[in-house]
Formats: structure tokens, C-alpha cells, sequence
């Protein structure tokens, strides 16, 4: 098969590796081209300071773009934890812009089952991107969880996050490692679940459900063969 345009939407600087780190280095293993949006800076809802938090936020990205292999398409500055502010045709728009320019062939982003507002919509805004018609690049979309997000969240409240794909990253999480360390500030300490042993426990667990050592888990929510 001739290598793959992959897209992977984020909400936040540091989504992408948090849930999906392994899987992504995985395609650029495999030769595909992985192209990765980010909606928002991720610290712009802090008391810190702004503008040393934006710096430390996107070098912190850079390096794990390094780590992974993959390009930052864009970068917006929509309000974070606020995106459920924005017409959802604004987003869609920007999702857009990178979709007629790189062409995905498989697309990633959030499940909507997840406590964050931002996630929470941008699967939506990716889902209404990407709707189906006749001459749609793009045959396959699949939903990721992030530690202390999609866990955090409830299935009376928020739904349920229910993994059919599960992508083996024993070879790629020492990549994935180097990447979440580049955002060392975001991590927290153990037992958090955004801690580096409880990303790790996470990926050992899903490994584990299907007979793996290590695994990314994800939700396909649309495959299309012709």
C-alpha cells in the first residue's frame, strides 16, 4: 500500500502524545506522514504567566514533534477550556483549511466521552469536517482517550469511551517517554493518572485487554472500503 496522509486533531498541545504518542511514531515508522492541528495554546485558562506559559508550552511541542516524527500543520489560538464558545462552522472551518491542503487518508482526534469541554467538541467539529460524501478522501476516523480527560469524565454525564482498535507500541514507547518528559511541565506526579507511570500503567492496561505488553487503545467510529 503507498504510505498514508494521516491527520490528528488536537484540542491541546500535548493530546497527541498523551494519546497517542506510540501510535503516531508507529505510522512514521511505517513511512506514513503524520500532520498534527492543535486548537488551542493550553495554558491561556492558567493563572500563570501568558505569555511565558505559551513559549514553554509550544517548545515543549516542537521537541515532541522531534521525538514522534510528525509536522505542526497550524497551531490556533482559540480560548482554552472555552471552545464550546465558537460557532462550531469556525472550527469546522479551520479543520478544513488542513484537510483540502494535506488530503488525510485517516483521521484522529478526541472521544466525546470525556470531561474536558474542548475534546468534547472538537470530536464534533472533526466529525462534521469530515461527513461523508462521494468524493471523501478521508475512509476511516478514529477517537482516542487522554489520561486524566477521558477518565475523569462519566457515562451518565458524558458517555463512555469504548476501544474496537487496540495498535501495539512496545517498540515505540521509549519515543512516547522522550515525549511526554518534553512536557514535563503538564505532568503531574503518581498515582495522577497524567503522571509518567500512570500514562504507562494506561498503555500496559489496554496492552494487557487484548494480549499485548504495551497499547494505545482506540474507538473506530467510521471505516469506509469501496
Amino acid at each position: 500500500m503507498l504510505n498514508k496522509n494521516i491527520l490528528v486533531v488536537v484540542a491541546h498541545p500535548d493530546d497527541e502524545t498523551l494519546g497517542m504518542g506510540g501510535t503516531i511514531r508507529k505510522h512514521v515508522n511505517a513511512g506514513d506522514n503524520v500532520f498534527v492541528i492543535s486548537m488551542t495554546d493550553g495554558v491561556s485558562s492558567r493563572n500563570d504567566s501568558l505569555s511565558e506559559g505559551i513559549s514553554e508550552r509550544s517548545k515543549a511541542a516542537n521537541l515532541a514533534s522531534e521525538y514522534l516524527g510528525f509536522v505542526w500543520d497550524e497551531s490556533y489560538s482559540f480560548a482554552d477550556n472555552a471552545m464550546d464558545q465558537y460557532p462550531l462552522l469556525e472550527l469546522v472551518k479551520c479543520i478544513e483549511k488542513t484537510k483540502n491542503k494535506i488530503k488525510p487518508n485517516l483521521v484522529y482526534t478526541h472521544s466525546a466521552a470525556d470531561l474536558n469541554i474542548d475534546h468534547r467538541v472538537l470530536a464534533e467539529a472533526v466529525l462534521t469536517a469530515f461527513r461523508p460524501s462521494p468524493n471523501e478522501i478521508c475512509k476511516e476516523i478514529r477517537l482516542f482517550e487522554v489520561p486524566s480527560a477521558t477518565d475523569f469524565g462519566h457515562e451518565n454525564i458524558t458517555g463512555r469511551f469504548v476501544p474496537n482498535l487496540f495498535i501495539g507500541i512496545e517498540e515505540t514507547w521509549p519515543l512516547k517517554l522522550s515525549a511526554l518528559q518534553a512536557y514535563g511541565s503538564e505532568m503531574r506526579d503518581y498515582p495522577h493518572s497524567r503522571s509518567l507511570e500512570g500514562v504507562k500503567n494506561l498503555v500496559e492496561l489496554r496492552g494487557n485487554q487484548v494480549g499485548l505488553t504495551m497499547a494505545e487503545a482506540f474507538q473506530v467510529v467510521r471505516k469506509i472500503k469501496s
